[in-house]
């Protein structure tokens, strides 16, 4: 599903999502009729502006994400500014492109959100990261090994990736990421991700 208040780029990524083979299920103009929409459709992934009418972007985000679990939210925005960013993550967000972003780039992100991962565009993680305070001493305590997958799940990597920088196995990065998650009570990466951002493990 695509949300933008602006007809042509709306149907621009539209039609570019279409035409690699993906089913576009839903469009909308402004936030309330995205949020009714969405919840009629359940789309796999929300490609949703920032700046709309009715209820802004992160109003969205946090609507859908907690009707529908499933729902992955992946903003499409003309602003990097860091607390655009964060507000996103905060409110549920999967992922964060700026629009200037290429159509493969956008065909990959969605392709990635929908498989569960989280995207950044280059740079915005890590301006986010380093806006958080300090782990809690009396948290969850996660071994050296899960810390260091956080900090690379928090910057946008994918568990491929992760495996191959750590030079691990797939499936033990994996089997990291759901003991972290599983110590943590999250469910999913997007919330690792805000868990990280939140307590500075990008340092």
């Amino acid at each position: 599903m695509v949300v933008d208040d602006h007809p042509m780029w709306r149907d621009a990524v539209g039609r570019d999502l279409e035409s690699a083979g993906l089913e576009l299920v839903a469009t909308a103009a402004d936030g309330p009729s995205a949020v009714a929409r969405a919840r009629a459709t359940r789309p796999d992934v929300l490609v949703l502006d920032l700046n709309l009418p009715g209820l802004d972007g992160v109003g969205v985000t946090a609507a859908v994400t907690a009707s529908l679990p499933d729902t992955r939210v992946l903003i499409l925005s003309a602003s990097g500014e860091q607390q655009h960013v964060l507000d996103a993550v905060k409110g549920g967000a999967s992922g964060y492109l700026v629009k200037s972003a290429s159509s493969d780039e956008l065909l990959a992100a969605v392709r990635a959100v929908a498989a569960g991962e989280t995207v950044f565009t280059p740079g915005l993680a890590g301006l986010v990261l380093g806006e958080y305070g300090r782990q809690d001493a009396d948290g969850p305590r996660l071994t050296e090994r899960e810390t260091e997958i956080l900090r690379l799940v928090a910057k946008g990597l994918g568990s491929k990736q992760i495996a191959e920088r750590l030079v691990l196995s797939h499936r033990t990065v994996q089997n990291h990421t759901q003991n972290t998650l599983r110590k943590l009570q999250l469910h999913n990466r997007a919330q690792l991700v805000r868990y990280a951002m939140e307590r500075g493990l990008a340092d």
